[in-house]
């Protein structure tokens, strides 16, 4: 593990890489990716756009129905493009895995969950490979992009590729390079942000590196398929390590009556040293909150304690219950017990403005609200309905929530589509969680 990419040690070796990589920058190469999900659709349309015939393989039958519509289902994704690229023959969508027979390049792009005892499970990449060996020839490159712990690629992926006679380096190349999605964001998306690639090999890392700069800017090559699976990992537990110091803080300032808001707005005006993470009401989505477990699991495996990374893990999963507890204490003011009271959530979703609510700190906060007998609403623009580890709700408008009568509103995803200065006017109590009232004051206004 770590080891720099195996040189390329034939001349088979060079022409075959060769032969892909000119296919890659003329454009003449076959791609196909499969999951087309929030990863791999945007993936998709990118290599699309950039002239390549693009099939993708999804076991959801409703997304590639509403591909073959030219209808997309990711807010990041205008259904314009996907309609422009289907209707022109270079997108298309199949749950049939045939297709990868034609594939010169293939990107695998699926889920990789944590089993409940916190472990990875990789049963995703696992079937997804299967079908892979099942087409695999000479001559192809696969590419893993879904989040994974350092060693997978090469301990795991590369010898199910293997079991037919194919050698990797030599019959077909393989390469993992971390997808770096950031739902939602404005200014920076798969074209402009840069790409790290790292190979079983050199050919493999030359091919992969070739392949992707038809479609990003910026291409960083790595060493080995392990350095590119630990990037992302540092990545996303950087960012949750930060955010649970955070949160702590924002736990330490409550006892001791300060804003924390106004400590972290006035630290972030130093222009060196310092980069502002926010406290919130727990960790949410398909990176940050695992990320931290695959490192930690992979870093038991070697004998070592990742301590420092599992702490901020457990101040970041006590959040939750810490907003019911501001909830019961806003409650209290007004002479109310939670139990019984209509405490209503603004947000379902894990961030600002996506429709994601998978591993979202809203869920367990409904379930924590309704184990100590408190009636739970939400109102989200991206989430209609919810249905998820045993929490089944289906959303409300605005009005409709308060004009039912709420006691409490709890901010827990800041969405722009929110009317907070009516939500002010409005809500007899507020907790909120995201600072997205700042600069409105109000007795009734409880914070994190």
């Amino acid at each position: 593990m770590g080891q720099p990419a195996a040189p390329i040690t034939s001349l088979t070796d060079r022409r075959s890489a060769e032969s892909l990589i000119e296919r890659l920058r003329t454009r003449k190469a076959r791609v196909s990716v499969i999951g087309l999900g929030y990863v791999g659709l945007p993936l998709a349309v990118e290599f699309a756009h950039a002239g390549f015939t693009v099939t993708s393989v999804d076991l959801d039958q409703s997304r590639v129905e509403s591909i073959r519509r030219g209808v997309s289902y990711i807010a990041d994704v205008p259904s314009e493009r996907v309609r422009e690229l289907v209707d022109a023959g270079r997108l298309s969508a199949t749950k049939d895995f045939a297709i990868l027979a034609e594939a010169d390049a293939i990107s695998i792009c699926v889920p990789t969950p944590l089993r409940k005892t916190k472990d990875p499970d990789l049963s995703y990449i696992v079937a997804a490979v299967e079908e892979v060996c099942k087409y695999l020839h000479a001559g192809q490159l696969i590419v893993l992009e879904s989040t994974t712990y350092p060693g997978t690629t090469d301990e795991v992926v590369r010898p199910m590729l293997e079991r037919g006679g194919l050698v990797a380096g030599r019959d077909f190349f393989l390469a993992f390079s971390p997808e770096r999605v950031d739902p939602a964001n404005p200014d920076w998306h798969t074209g402009n942000t840069p790409k790290v690639v790292g190979g079983v090999d050199r050919a493999s890392t030359e091919a992969a590196c070739a392949l992707y700069q038809q479609i990003v800017t910026t291409i960083v090559p790595v060493s080995s398929t392990s350095v590119a699976e630990m990037v992302k990992l540092l990545e996303n537990t950087f960012r949750a390590v930060n955010i649970g110091m955070a949160n702590e803080l924002a736990l330490m300032c409550r006892q001791m009556n300060i804003d924390v808001w106004e400590v972290i707005d006035a630290a972030k005006t130093k222009p060196f040293g310092f980069m502002a993470f926010y406290p919130g009401p727990g960790l949410g989505g398909h990176c940050i909150p695992i990320d931290p477990f695959y490192l930690s699991w992979k870093a038991r495996q070697s004998g070592f304690e990742s301590r420092f990374i599992e702490l901020a893990g457990h101040v970041n999963s006590s959040m939750p219950r810490y907003v019911v507890e501001r909830v019961s204490e806003a409650l209290n003011s007004m002479g109310k017990p939670l139990r019984g009271s209509r405490v209503h959530l603004y947000g379902m979703a894990y961030k600002a403005d996506v429709g994601d609510y998978r591993e979202s700190p809203a869920i367990d906060i409904v379930r924590l609200l309704e184990e100590r007998g408190a009636v739970v609403s939400y109102t989200d623009p991206h989430v209609p309905v919810v249905d998820d580890h045993g929490v089944s709700l289906t959303g409300l408008g605005e009005a409709e929530a308060l004009a039912a009568g709420i006691d409490c509103a709890v901010i827990v995803t800041n969405h722009r589509a929110f009317d907070y200065d009516g939500l002010v006017r409005t809500a007899p109590l507020i907790v909120d969680t995201r600072n997205a009232l700042k600069g409105r004051t109000g007795a009734h206004i409880f914070r994190l």
